[in-house]
């Protein structure tokens, strides 16, 4: 086949339309790469390298490695960046749930109409309600314009419908991430802001009751809440290993949801604040893999592929995890109120970002309100617009339930976009951080919100040690390559069943 100069000549026109892109790419993408991965294998300190300084780089080998790899605070950033993931989850079920309410349309048949004026007179309702108490609790009039503007947009998307609460869903998103951060450090204001002008009047109604409790009375329902916590992890450990049974679920699926499980129950060991609750985690632990290795002896009913199902194990899993980490929590909570309530002042609202057990929270509590109504909703609407009408005319004729359609035809057709939710979201996990970190807290207190990428800008850019960052930013993408080449070598497998 000849290469003719009109042939030439197109080629040549078509490079130079690409050529401001191509440039761009090797300017600002490989180009810098390629100079970060030289970097990580030297000493380059703009301390020491700079226009006043000529002293000579060296190459120092995978020396920047192994000091990663023994510097304490790095483990301790890579903690924190895992911790602030354990949002994901629930970020994900917010999507969702939020994707589920935006299909419907109260504004059909008849019947979604009776729903539409009940759910206004509902909306109506618990606003006025909502008014009156914090009329009465004192709160601030900033307070009292936060719950007006929802109270408004709830009303006016009633009305307007889909296509309004969409928008308004949506509309945080437009906002640019360091004025929304900036925003919600003003709500988290320990001395004026709203959400604390909101629950320290609470806190103020509730204190003599709770200063009240006696502290055997504390501890008894710091007990309860451990023994619920065991209760669920049997119960969640029983209704994992019966999917098993049942085919539902394959072998490495089963051992990854116990090993979510397990986590809190293990660290009952460090965290539990009654003395036999390490003892209780172990024990329950050790009772659920003894009773699987028991199970996988017998071998299953019917067989799956180990990796069967990993994607529900991931999701429900571990927000059954973040769950029994909550009544963790709780329980260490309800165990020192009684001291809170009787100290002078009483018990007071969370410092918030300023306070080091409360900043991750915080940042999380945040992260999930801006998942809701994110591109992951997005895409799960597209997902359900795609879901044929058929598949739900046959669940009716089979008598189907509201949930029994939502497990056996909704979450199956939204796999596709379940997965590419994850891996996202997974891979943002890791890498995120910084502009969170940077506006917000600076990474403080204490180093309790320094993630692993605000933890590459202050090693590189305020201590100048761009060889060491350089080494962590690499140590990262290792990291994120090998989270996704496992979520698409096992979470891809079933996608298009």
């Amino acid at each position: 086949m000849s290469f003719r100069k009109k042939d030439f000549r197109d080629s040549c026109a078509g490079i130079a339309f690409l050529l401001p892109n191509i440039l761009g790419f090797l300017a600002f993408t490989l180009i810098p790469l390629l100079i970060s991965l030289f970097m990580a294998f030297t000493n380059w300190n703009l301390e020491m390298h700079n226009m006043f300084q000529d002293q000579p780089l060296r190459s120092v080998g995978f020396d920047n490695f192994i000091k990663l790899f023994t510097d304490p605070d790095f483990f301790s950033y890579l903690g924190n960046t895992l911790f602030l993931m354990l949002g994901i989850p629930f970020g994900m079920a917010g999507s969702l749930v939020a994707a589920l309410l935006l299909n419907n349309d109260f504004r059909g048949s008849r019947r979604t109409k009776q729903v539409f004026w009940i759910v206004l007179l509902t909306i109506l309702l618990t606003v006025s309600c909502c008014m009156l108490v914090l009329t009465g609790l004192g709160a601030a009039a900033m307070t009292l314009l936060v719950c007006a503007v929802a109270g408004a947009i709830l009303i006016g998307g009633a009305f307007g419908g889909q296509s309004v609460y969409r928008t308004l869903f949506y509309f945080p998103s437009f906002t640019a991430g360091v004025a929304t951060y900036i925003l919600w450090k003003k709500l988290y204001s320990p001395e004026n802001g709203p959400i604390n002008n909101v629950i320290q009047p609470i806190l103020d109604t509730v204190n003599p009751t709770v200063a009240a409790i006696t502290q055997t009375g504390a501890e008894r329902i710091s007990s309860l809440l451990l023994l619920l916590m065991g209760a669920g992890f049997a119960w969640m450990v029983w209704r994992r290993i019966l999917r098993w049974k049942n085919g539902e679920c394959g072998t490495v699926s089963l051992v990854i949801g116990l090993v979510l499980l397990s986590i809190p129950l293990i660290l009952c060991q460090i965290w539990s604040p009654r003395p036999w609750g390490g003892a209780l985690g172990w024990t329950l632990v050790s009772l659920a893999f003894g009773a699987l290795i028991a199970e996988l002896n017998s071998g299953p009913k019917f067989k799956a592929l180990p990796d069967y199902g990993l994607a529900d194990v991931v999701i429900f899993d571990g927000m059954l995890m973040i769950g029994l980490f909550i009544l963790l929590g709780l329980a260490n909570v309800v165990l020192g109120m009684p001291e809170c309530a009787n100290v002078a002042g009483g018990m007071t609202a969370p410092k918030w970002l300023s306070d080091y057990y409360w900043a991750k929270p915080a940042i999380m509590i945040m992260g999930f309100w801006g998942a809701i109504g994110s591109n992951n909703m997005l895409l799960y609407l597209a997902g359900l617009s795609g879901i044929s009408p058929e598949l739900y005319e046959a669940a009716d004729i089979d008598g189907a339930s509201p949930f029994q359609k939502f497990w056996n035809v909704t979450w199956p057709q939204l796999a596709n976009v379940t997965f590419f939710i994850l891996v996202m979201s997974i891979m943002g996990g890791l890498q995120g951080g910084f502009e969170m970190a940077r506006t917000m807290t600076q990474g403080g207190p204490a180093g309790s919100t320094t993630t692993l990428a605000y933890y590459i800008y202050t090693e590189g850019f305020a201590t100048g040690n761009l060889g060491y960052a350089s080494a962590v930013a690499w140590t990262l993408f290792a990291l994120v390559l090998s989270v996704t080449l496992f979520n698409w070598k096992f979470g891809n497998r079933y996608t298009n069943d």
